[in-house]
């Protein structure tokens, strides 16, 4: 098929010139953040043993649970594994964050410590000697979807929500002071492909008319005015919008927005009121799935899905959510190695300085001479909003800057 000619088979030297190419990253800026988290860290071990009121392992899963449930009981209901000890994980103290001031410090001392053992203390040491840089290694049959992931460092799940996570990507840097990064990210693509596969009229227009998507959900599902919706209203339609991405139901929902059930059943009721044709795709989604055991992108990319027809309910709920997100996810997968082949055969056609050097799901980032960037801009946004034709527009933000942070 055109799939694994036209664009798997070109991928595979293209990943193979990024992986080689590499990145460079700044050592000594990471060193100097150790040493900053590890402070951190151990002012929040101090905070954390004051509330406690005892000394205790804080890595260790077991005696925190026994500290949290035993000692301080913040909770009467709390839930044990298989095994029998106390399940401490992220999404349990999250939702018991307001119980006690130690639970948000545990929370933060978890994440930070995850953000220097999986990042800040390993980059460095992945530099290779010869080239300066590190080298990840990019996968193109691991994600079921179709994405690519990367290992060793693996890339594509740095953090960009906290602002510690944002600090690991300013240690990115170009190759050299003549240099610059340029990051080109697709805008709001999952949700492109949702409304150009569903053809739903409503999701079609907001970008049309290039309308904030989330606020011109919002404005249809709470009937207002666009201009009256209120930031909360924005970010509800947000989280419905997303979840139908992942087919969230309503108990996800609820959980989400910390709102009652009842208030999250409404609120998509009347989204498949006044989205009723993407309604309509994701119920067809699910039933195609029951009858070939598989779903498909644009580009005919499948999944097997064989658990659509089991008996057992979570099974079976688990692959009805991925009949919904797997054409979604994977046609924008599909759309981004579209671009890939295109932008890299313009950059030798024309004889470019430039590299791409990082794929992160919707984002390319390329290593560009300061006196390419200005004309290299138009050729990067050309190949990869016209990678594929579909009904709605195809949006690229570009930004460019000394490091990965200010090029996002």
């Amino acid at each position: 098929t055109g799939l694994i000619e036209d664009i798997e088979f070109p991928l595979i030297s293209i990943l193979a010139d990024m992986e080689l190419t590499g990145v460079k990253i700044d050592a000594e800026m990471l060193g100097e953040y150790n040493i900053d988290l590890s402070g951190q860290l151990e002012k929040l071990h101090i905070k954390i043993t004051e509330e406690a009121g005892v000394e205790f392992n804080l890595d260790s899963p077991k005696q925190l649970g026994s500290i949290l449930f035993e000692t301080l009981v913040i909770t009467d209901k709390a839930k044990k594994t298989k095994t029998g000890q106390y399940q401490t994980g992220e999404d349990v103290l999250k939702k018991l964050s307001d119980t006690h001031p130690i639970v948000p410090l545990i929370i933060e001392y978890r994440k930070l410590k995850k953000l220097k053992s999986t990042y800040v203390e390993p980059l460095p040491k992945l530099i290779h000697p010869k080239t300066g840089r590190i080298h990840t290694s990019y996968m193109q049959t691991v994600a079921s979807t179709g994405r690519l992931s990367s290992k060793d460092p693996n890339l594509q799940n740095i953090p960009i929500r906290t602002e510690a996570g944002r600090q690991i990507r300013k240690a990115f840097i170009p190759k050299d002071s003549n240099h610059m990064l340029l990051g080109a990210d697709y805008s709001q693509i999952e949700l492109r492909v949702a409304a150009a596969m569903s053809k739903d009229p409503g999701l079609c227009d907001a970008f049309l008319n290039n309308q904030d998507v989330h606020s011109a959900t919002a404005s249809k599902v709470f009937d207002v005015r666009l201009e009256e919706v209120t930031s909360e209203q924005r970010s509800q339609a947000k989280a419905v919008n997303f979840g139908i991405l992942y087919g969230q139901g309503v108990f996800g929902l609820a959980e989400e927005l910390g709102i009652k059930r009842q208030r999250a059943k409404e609120i998509i009721a009347s989204y498949n009121e006044q989205f009723n044709t993407l309604e309509a795709f994701t119920k067809s989604c699910i039933k195609l799935a029951r009858e070939k055991e598989y779903a498909e992108t644009m580009m005919g990319r499948r999944r097997k899905l064989p658990g659509v027809n089991s008996n057992n309910g979570m099974v079976k709920a688990f692959a009805e959510r991925n009949a919904v997100n797997a054409p979604i996810q994977g046609s924008a997968a599909d759309i981004i190695k579209v671009a890939m082949v295109k932008l890299f055969n313009e950059l030798e056609k024309g004889d470019w300085k430039a590299k791409i050097i990082m794929q992160v799901h919707d984002e390319l980032v390329l290593d560009v001479p300061k006196d390419e960037l200005e004309l290299l801009k138009p050729i990067v946004r050309e190949c990869m909003e016209s990678a594929v034709e579909i009904i709605v527009p195809l949006i690229v933000d570009m930004k460019s800057g000394e490091d990965w942070l200010a090029a996002h």
